[in-house]
């Protein structure tokens, strides 16, 4: 039976069988924006859709609350990010434990497909064992908020990215009414207490324009 996440909930990463969740998938789904307008007096209808691309990231933290590795779209200003001190994005850790999918442009149209847009695969055997915490986060780098994104998901589940095999636990994004306005989410952390992982589902929104803001606001109060 799934986990339906709230907002600052902890979890064990325990199955009903009892074993660790050791290898399984962080994925974020959204739909793009699609309106109707009146044209001809109102006689006739116009549908327009509006792309929306969210990025779903996630930085790495060691045992001494530093900045290790991170995961993000290799596509942002490499000249912005080094405003903040922070290197080129990429799709892989540097131990091979979490790897992302890619980036998506635009979000689901027609309606939820029930697939993920951006995933991050996850396997805590290879996380390297400097790593205490590792921060989910997503930015829009649009410039709608998330209370005008029609659905907004986040899920834990077991499987590949091609293929759902059960849900662990999921959150709703945009069902939460403090996201008005808001274009950065803290998603959530993974961290290990007596080396044993955890997971916190923070779902703090923020003001954050550029991923850079979201990474420095985490490192300043979030570790």
């Amino acid at each position: 039976m799934a986990i339906n996440l709230q907002k600052g909930q902890k979890i064990d990463l325990r199955k009903d069988t009892g074993d660790r969740l050791q290898n399984f998938c962080i994925g974020a789904n959204w739909g793009a924006i699609e309106t109707t307008s009146k044209i001809l007096f109102g006689l006739a209808s116009k549908k327009e859709t509006i792309d929306v691309d969210l990025d779903l990231s996630c930085i790495v933290i060691d045992e001494n609350n530093k900045l290790y590795d991170h995961l993000y779209s290799p596509l942002y200003n490499t000249a912005l990010l080094r405003n903040y001190n922070l290197p080129k994005g990429k799709l892989t850790t540097n131990d091979g434990a979490l790897h992302h999918t890619g980036d998506d442009l635009e979000g689901d149209k027609g309606g939820d497909d029930e697939l993920d847009n951006e995933i991050i695969t996850v396997d805590l055997k290879r996380v390297n064992p400097r790593v205490s915490k590792i921060f989910f986060f997503l930015n829009n780098v649009g410039k709608e908020d998330f209370s005008q994104i029609p659905y907004a998901k986040i899920r834990m589940f077991e499987g590949s990215p091609e293929r759902v095999n059960s849900v662990f636990a999921s959150y709703n994004v945009s069902a939460e009414p403090s996201f008005k306005g808001k274009r950065s989410l803290i998603l959530a952390k993974l961290y290990k207490k007596n080396d044993e992982w955890k997971f916190d589902a923070i779902g703090d929104p923020t003001d954050d324009i550029f991923i850079g803001q979201t990474i420095q606001r985490i490192l300043k109060n979030y570790l």
